[in-house]
């Protein structure tokens, strides 16, 4: 379909208007629609904008200004109101200084605070095992709730090897 205005490009721009119950479409390139009135572009994306913006509405409740001036990082002086305002960290220390902070915006952009992803082969069998032993926790809590103490004892102790294999794991790696 070509544009509305100039009939030359191609129409990438379609807006419905609906105005009393009376519809109005209009199909322009981009182009005409920057020239027209009829539309508001901002086609600049930031994610630092973006971030800014989740920040901003991941707090459960007032902020306090004086809280957000007063916090810094330690190491590289940033202030999290500059942070707000850029989506940017200065340093890696910046990530445990304002941790509390970002926790709220972790948890609300990924469901979790913890990593439940893929996981690099050569760190696979650690986290497999941890993944496999909170598993084995949480059958341990169900079976002791039905009283189903045998399969409790087998559970535990399938724990506690697992258990032993990390610690064996990491003191053969120091």
């Amino acid at each position: 379909m070509l544009c509305e205005e100039c009939g030359k490009n191609q129409a990438t721009v379609h807006m419905k208007k609906i105005i009393n119950n009376h519809v109005n479409e209009s199909h322009l390139c981009e182009e005409c629609a920057k020239k027209s009135n009829s539309f508001n572009f901002d086609t600049s994306f930031s994610i630092q904008n973006f971030l800014a913006g989740l920040l901003d509405s991941s707090y459960d409740g007032p902020v306090k200004i004086e809280q957000v001036k007063a916090l810094t990082c330690d190491k590289c002086g940033l202030a999290y109101g500059k942070f707000r305002q850029t989506g940017k960290f200065g340093c890696s220390n910046c990530y445990d200084s304002f941790r509390d902070k970002l926790v709220p915006l972790f948890r609300k952009i990924h469901g979790h605070d913890i990593h439940v992803g893929k996981v690099p082969k050569k760190a696979g069998i650690l986290v497999g095992t941890k993944r496999t032993i909170e598993k084995l926790k949480k059958e341990l809590d169900s079976a002791v709730s039905k009283e189903e103490f045998e399969k409790a004892a087998q559970l535990r102790d399938e724990i506690k090897n697992l258990q032993l294999n990390l610690e064996r794991g990491s003191e053969e790696n120091d």
